[in-house]
């Protein structure tokens, strides 16, 4: 019997939605530094993505096109998802996110909880936080 998930694929992977997911993608590997491990394109003769699997280390993001009515959460003005990701070194990560132009909605700070995090969100508007653990929160 085949094992279910594949071999290092995480049991729970976010599956996003992108009006524009072929530039998607682009940015997210350049802003983000996600990795594109496998993807299918749309039968529409340019080669648009339809379906992309990234990876940052063991954690795996799915992104798709889901057809002409979908609205991203920047065209509908509401943000409709936060996605967590934890980083060798949030301040590095943080720098080149703004370096591709990240539109910043959290500078790096330290929480309560031991991490420091910061939030951005990508150019459709789905929301990113980022965080390097740097402490145990007292009662952790």
């Amino acid at each position: 019997m085949p094992e279910n998930p594949p071999a290092g694929t995480p049991r729970i992977s976010p599956y996003l939605l992108y009006e524009d997911a072929t530039a998607a993608v682009a940015w997210l590997s350049r802003a983000f530094g996600f990795v594109s491990d496998a993807r299918t394109t749309m039968r529409d003769g340019e080669g648009h993505v339809r379906h992309a699997e990234l990876r940052y280390q063991e954690g795996v993001v799915m992104l798709g096109h889901p057809g002409p009515d979908y609205r991203s959460p920047r065209s509908t003005g509401h943000s409709t998802v936060n996605v967590y990701v934890y980083v060798d070194d949030v301040d590095a990560h943080y720098r080149q996110a703004v370096e591709a132009g990240a539109t910043v909605v959290e500078e790096p700070t330290d929480t309560p909880y031991g991490d420091r995090r910061y939030g951005a969100e990508d150019p459709e508007g789905h929301r990113w936080y980022f965080a390097t653990h740097v402490r145990d929160a007292p009662g952790a």
